[in-house]
C-alpha cells in the first residue's frame, strides 16, 4: 500500500470518529491540516521535487491556507497581503454567507498544492476524500457551496500571484558553465549532476527586500599548496572528521541527510532512494510541535505558513550566495589532493559548497518555531521514522537547527566554517521574517 492510500486510510478512520450530524469536530481538528500537509509532502517527495521548488510548494499552499484563516477572524489573524511582497488584499467573504473556514483553508491548500507540484492535479483524489466526509458529517449543502466557492477564490488569487515571482522565467535561463579554475564547484559523484537550480537567486523573496539582503562574509580563499592556509585546515577536517565518524555522529548525518534523490551504486546495478527535502523535514517539525502542544486548527495553519514563509526566502538568500561564491565541495578536493579513494558517508548534492544549505534554513526555521512555541521546547523528532532513521530528542527549535548544520560535516559535503555562517545566516533571516511579519494580533496591539 503507497504513502497516499495509508494516509487516505487514516482520514477515513479520524472522520469517520466524529458524530455524523457534528461536521465541525471533523473540519476544525487541526490534525487534519497535519494530514493534509503531509499529504503535500508525500507528492513532493514521490516526485523528486528539489528542495528549493518544494520550499515554493508549501509556501504557496499555506499562505492560501492562512488567507482564509485570517478572513474567518481578522481581530485574530492578520492577513499577509501588504504584508509579504506585491501580494494585493485577498478577497473577502461575502457578509452573511456561512462558510466552515477550517475547511475551506483545506482546500485552499489542496487548490494550490495542486497547482504547484507536478503532476498536475495529484491531490484531486484526497480532496474528493475530504468532500465527501464533509457532506457525510453532516455539512449543511449551502455550507459546503459557500466554503468550495470561498476556497476557490483565495486559491485563484494566490495562484495569480504566485506567477509573477520569475519561476516560470528560471525554467528557461541559462544552464550553470562548469569550468576547471581551481576552487570552483564541479559536478560530483556517482551521479554528476549539471548544477541545481543555478537561478534560484532570482526567485522573489516574500519578506526580504532582495535575494542578497543577509550576506554571510566571503569563504576562505581556496589554497591547498599552503598547508597552513585556512583552507587547506578546513579541508583536513572534513577529511579527518568523516574518516573516524562514531556512531552517533553517523546517526546524526543519516538523521538529517533529506536527499530527495540518492543514487545508489552496488555493483553494475543502480537504483534511487527518497526522503523528504531539508524544507519538508522542517515542515514535519512544525507539524510535531503543533501536535506535541495541543495548538488549535488556526494557530496550526498560522504555524506551518510563517514556517513555510522563512524556509523559501532563507533558500533564496542561501543559493544566491551559493552561486555567487561557487565553492568547491570538499569532496573533489580531498580526491584530488589528498586522498583518491576516500568516500562522504552521504551523498553529495549537485550544487557548490558555500554556504550550507542544511544550516540556513534550519536556523530560519528554528527561529520561527521558537516564537510560536516558545524557547526550550522539548520534542522528540520522529520525521525520518518512516525511512528506517531512528528518531531524535531535541531540547529546543535552535539545538536542532545546530545539528542539521554540523551534520553535513559529519555527511563529509560541507567544511565546517559553511555550516557555522549558514546558521547565523539562517538565524538573521527567521529574525527579518519575525520583525517584518506580523500574523497573529497580540492584545497588546488592540
Amino acid at each position: 500500500m503507497n504513502s497516499f492510500l495509508l494516509w487516505l486510510s487514516g482520514i477515513i478512520i479520524l472522520l469517520s470518529s466524529c458524530k455524523k450530524t457534528d461536521y465541525q469536530s471533523l473540519t476544525d481538528n487541526p490534525e487534519l491540516y497535519r494530514i493534509t500537509e503531509k499529504k503535500l509532502n508525500d507528492i513532493i517527495l514521490e516526485n523528486n521535487f528539489p528542495p528549493v521548488i518544494a520550499s515554493r510548494n508549501y509556501a504557496y499552499a499555506n499562505i492560501a491556507a492562512y488567507e482564509v484563516i485570517s478572513a474567518q477572524d481578522p481581530k485574530k489573524f492578520r492577513s499577509l497581503a501588504g504584508q509579504i511582497r506585491h501580494l494585493t488584499a485577498t478577497p473577502k467573504p461575502v457578509p452573511g454567507v456561512e462558510i466552515d473556514y477550517p475547511f475551506a483553508s483545506l482546500l485552499a491548500f489542496c487548490y494550490v498544492g495542486n497547482a504547484v507540484t507536478f503532476p498536475e492535479g495529484s491531490m484531486d483524489e484526497y480532496v474528493d476524500a475530504l468532500k465527501k466526509k464533509a457532506k457525510d458529517g453532516g455539512m449543511p449543502s449551502d455550507v459546503f457551496e459557500h466554503s468550495v466557492n470561498y476556497s476557490d477564490v483565495v486559491a485563484k488569487h494566490i495562484m495569480k500571484w504566485s506567477k509573477t515571482d520569475h519561476y516560470a522565467q528560471t525554467r528557461s535561463a541559462n544552464k550553470y558553465t562548469v569550468t576547471k579554475k581551481e576552487g570552483r564547484w564541479v559536478p560530483t559523484p556517482p551521479m554528476y549532476s549539471q548544477a541545481l537550480e543555478p537561478h534560484w537567486g532570482e526567485i522573489r523573496p516574500l519578506i526580504l527586500d532582495s535575494a542578497s539582503r543577509v550576506a554571510p562574509p566571503p569563504p576562505p580563499l581556496f589554497d591547498m599548496k599552503d598547508i597552513n592556509s585556512q583552507f587547506y585546515k578546513d579541508v583536513l577536517d572534513v577529511k579527518s572528521t568523516g574518516t573516524n565518524l562514531t556512531k552517533e555522529q553517523k546517526h546524526i548525518a543519516d538523521f538529517w541527510d533529506d536527499n530527495a534523490f540518492k543514487l545508489n551504486v552496488v555493483g553494475h546495478a543502480t537504483f534511487g532512494t527518497k526522503k523528504f527535502s531539508p524544507g519538508g523535514h522542517w515542515m514535519n517539525i512544525a507539524g510535531i510541535a503543533s501536535e506535541t502542544c495541543k495548538a488549535d486548527f488556526s494557530s496550526t495553519v498560522c504555524a506551518y505558513a510563517e514556517t513555510s514563509i522563512a524556509l523559501f526566502d532563507a533558500f533564496i538568500n542561501c543559493w544566491y550566495f551559493k552561486y555567487k561564491y561557487n565553492l568547491v565541495r570538499p569532496e573533489t578536493v580531498i580526491t584530488k589532493y589528498l586522498d583518491p579513494d576516500w568516500k562522504t558517508y552521504i551523498q553529495t548534492p549537485s550544487f557548490p559548497e558555500y554556504v550550507s544549505g542544511h544550516a540556513v534554513i534550519s536556523a530560519a526555521a528554528a527561529e520561527i518555531l521558537t516564537d510560536q512555541f516558545g524557547d526550550n521546547f522539548a520534542y522528540r523528532d520522529t520525521s525520518e521514522t518512516e525511512f528506517g532513521i531512528a528518531p531524535r530528542s531535541f531540547k529546543s527549535f535552535r539545538e536542532a537547527a545546530m545539528e542539521a548544520g554540523i551534520s553535513r560535516v559529519y555527511g563529509g559535503i560541507h567544511f565546517k566554517n559553511s555550516c557555522i555562517v549558514g546558521t547565523e545566516e539562517g538565524k538573521q533571516v527567521g529574525q527579518l521574517v519575525l520583525n517584518r511579519l506580523h500574523m497573529k494580533i497580540k492584545l497588546r496591539e488592540k
